[in-house]
């Protein structure tokens, strides 16, 4: 299996350094990220995003079923996004975490690749998800323009073309009936992994679905442009688009010195990716580290993944209300004043 690369981001001498803590330090600048900063820092708390600059769907062409911004480009997406954050106080910074541990005090010590660190009271994990795609040359190259994995992202974009569908688990045949949905030119490729059953068989010829058996070895293009699928048998079978499940997998390695590791994720014997397992509010099995969008859930698209930032954010605002709240009572009871959190 190979990855879809994306170059990670050096050290940036001109980056500027950070304040000594913060209420919320948000791992991941992409759509949960930045959800999670705006209702943080509209709640008038103080938040860095650490954005190491490898949004999952960097390849699109644009965002889609993303209501009121359909077909945005996913760079100018989030630089709304960013400008919005920055606009209610919230700040940004390009670098990687590598570390997350706990402060000598409370809360948590954040240290970044270039070698600055912060604290923060709590940390929001929205780091996204990394893409894995079975080994065949030339896959990974189309991968999010004419190499699909999702049919409500990218299956308008593709209508009425003909389609193939390359078999990489048995999640191969809902896919492939999925997208007859959106085009009647479709072609199920089982490169020796898939053995439809005799009911599957049926359903594939009752929707005029062609098969093609035997490996596939290559996936070949064009002028930048997807041409179709090389067998191993040396056959080409001319395709304009091609779908292939990916195995979606969460990276959670800054948070490992906390005891935080990713689950796998399995439908039957199917290996889907891994996920890092939150509460129904976000939080991980620590106390004040939470979890957002793909690292949490590898089937959430970029509203979804938006919506649960959002989510994320208010509950970990509340969290911190508690916090304060419980402080100011105890400072009540010694009969001092409790320090009121500066936004």
């Amino acid at each position: 299996m190979q990855t879809n690369p994306n170059p990670m981001p050096g050290p940036n001498p001109d980056e500027p350094g950070l304040r000594g803590g913060y209420d919320v330090v948000v791992i991941g600048g992409a759509a949960a990220g930045l959800s999670a900063a705006l209702t943080l820092s509209r709640a008038r708390r103080s938040v860095l995003v650490v954005d190491a600059g490898q949004p999952r769907n960097t390849p699109a062409d644009g965002v889609h079923n993303y209501l009121g911004r359909e077909g945005t480009p996913p760079g100018d997406l989030l630089a709304i996004g960013r400008a919005e954050v920055r606009g209610y106080g919230g700040e940004i910074t390009a670098g990687v975490v590598t570390a997350v541990g706990r402060a000598e005090t409370d809360g948590f010590e954040i240290t970044l690749a270039d070698g600055r660190s912060t604290g923060a009271r709590h940390v929001l994990l929205a780091s996204g998800a990394r893409d894995e795609l079975p080994d065949v040359p030339g896959l990974a190259e189309r991968f999010g323009r004419d190499v699909l994995h999702c049919p409500y992202c990218h299956g308008w974009e593709v209508r009425d073309l003909p389609i193939g569908v390359l078999a990489s688990s048995p999640m191969a045949m809902h896919q492939v009936l999925l997208l007859r949905q959106w085009s009647a030119d479709v072609t199920l490729f089982l490169n020796d992994v898939l053995e439809p059953s005799e009911t599957e068989w049926e359903q594939l010829t009752a929707r005029g679905i062609a098969v093609v058996d035997g490996a596939v070895a290559a996936v070949e293009s064009a002028d930048d442009r997807l041409t179709g699928v090389r067998l191993a048998s040396g056959a080409f079978v001319p395709r304009s688009a091609l779908a292939v499940q990916t195995r979606v997998f969460a990276p959670v390695g800054p948070l490992e010195g906390l005891g935080l590791q990713a689950e796998e994720f399995r439908m039957g014997e199917t290996l889907f990716g891994t996920y890092l397992p939150t509460d129904g509010k976000g939080e991980t099995s620590v106390p004040g580290i939470w979890a957002a969008g793909n690292v949490a859930d590898v089937s959430t698209q970029v509203i979804t993944a938006a919506a649960a930032g959002m989510r994320a954010g208010a509950q970990i605002n509340a969290a911190l209300v508690a916090q304060d709240t419980a402080a100011a009572v105890e400072a009540a009871r010694a009969g001092r004043t409790a320090p009121v959190p500066v936004p």
